[in-house]
């Protein structure tokens, strides 16, 4: 009876491998089919038009983790967090022909489908009293479409104080603009502080809501380098925005991520060890639809010049979730055959 009960259990875990080896394989066609179109449609390698500024290729993105799930959308890079439901960092490469865009908002607030485990959806926020926050503000989105569109994913939103989003953190983001405006472009990783839990939470979803958020802007246009960070409460505020300043190294320090870290080491930590308000420009940028149109005139948008297409970007950031779910798929398949803990203790880059 014992062995009769233990053939049937390996026909059962048989069973399942087959159903889940048949998911593999599909799993695998998709992911040859989206490396193909990232091929095709790869940024050209040739020079490309003159611009305002030089765009560094990834500079932007800080040190993530192999098996962390990063999604790419046009215009901006995120890494979710599961645990929270909402992106742990959000980094993009801001430019001045890009500020300039003529496409309006449309605010079709929507779930992330790259996410591959379901993220925060529109009904965790319903009557929640906190705002959908975007952590790349639609505005720096205005050049295409598509990005703009794209701003609107629930994955770019996190839990804020309405006082805050539309007061402080909005300011903030006008301000950041107008960097990009004087300087030529800049980089920015902007998302909540998620190292002081616990917190309270919003929805089916259980969506942490921050007790606090930032933003970091490295300036790498000549003539001279430079870098700022910010670390703002999510409550409303009338303070000057220059008293939310900090070093890039104190940011670090509170969210325990590492930013820039393509830059060489020396260069790095002369950039995020201090910070000076007064090299930069705190106005808030603002351009009307004839200001744009003026500048358009002269200017062809940088944006599509010299970073990614939409089809390239969609496609390499489902690329990242595909591969995510390869992992997980074969892992569930390995686990039918030997337990979790041996293959943990054993394998333990899989988890």
């Amino acid at each position: 009876m014992a062995k009769q009960n233990k053939t049937n259990r390996m026909q059962k875990q048989v069973g399942k491998a087959k159903k889940r080896g048949k998911r593999l394989l599909i799993l695998f066609a998709v992911l040859i089919i989206l490396w193909i179109i990232t091929l095709v449609f790869a940024p050209s390698e040739q020079p490309s038009l003159p611009s305002a500024s030089t765009y560094i290729q990834d500079l932007e993105l800080p040190l993530y983790q192999k098996g962390e799930l990063v999604i790419r959308h046009p215009g901006y890079t995120l890494l979710y967090d599961e645990e929270h439901e909402q992106a742990r960092w959000v980094a993009y490469h801001l430019s001045r022909e890009e500020l300039y865009g003529s496409h309006d908002r449309g605010d079709d607030f929507r779930a992330d489908p790259s996410i591959p485990t379901g993220s925060a959806t529109l009904e965790d926020y319903r009557s929640s009293g906190y705002d959908r926050g975007h952590l790349i503000p639609a505005a720096d989105l205005s050049w295409s479409q598509e990005a703009m569109s794209g701003s609107f994913y629930m994955s770019n939103m996190s839990p804020q104080s309405g006082d805050f989003n539309r007061g402080i953190w909005s300011k903030l983001e006008a301000t950041v603009r107008n960097f990009a405006d004087t300087e030529g472009a800049v980089y920015v990783v902007t998302g909540p502080v998620l190292t002081d839990g616990p917190y309270k939470t919003i929805g089916k979803n259980q969506v942490s809501v921050p007790e606090a958020y930032y933003k970091v802007v490295l300036d790498y246009e000549e003539p001279e380098y430079k870098a700022i960070g910010f670390l703002l409460p999510n409550e409303g505020s009338k303070k000057d925005l220059k008293t939310f300043a900090v070093s890039v190294d104190e940011v670090e320090h509170a969210t325990g991520i590492d930013f820039f870290h393509r830059l060489e080491d020396a260069e790095e930590q002369e950039l995020e060890a201090a910070f000076d308000t007064g090299l930069w420009d705190f106005s808030a940028f603002s351009a009307s639809a004839k200001d744009r149109e003026a500048f358009q005139v002269g200017n062809l948008p940088a944006k599509e010049q010299e970073k990614p297409s939409g089809i390239y970007s969609f496609a390499k950031g489902t690329l990242s979730t595909i591969l995510y779910l390869v992992k997980r798929e074969s892992v569930n398949i390995i686990e039918l055959f030997i337990p979790k803990a041996t293959l943990k203790e054993a394998v333990p880059f899989l988890y």
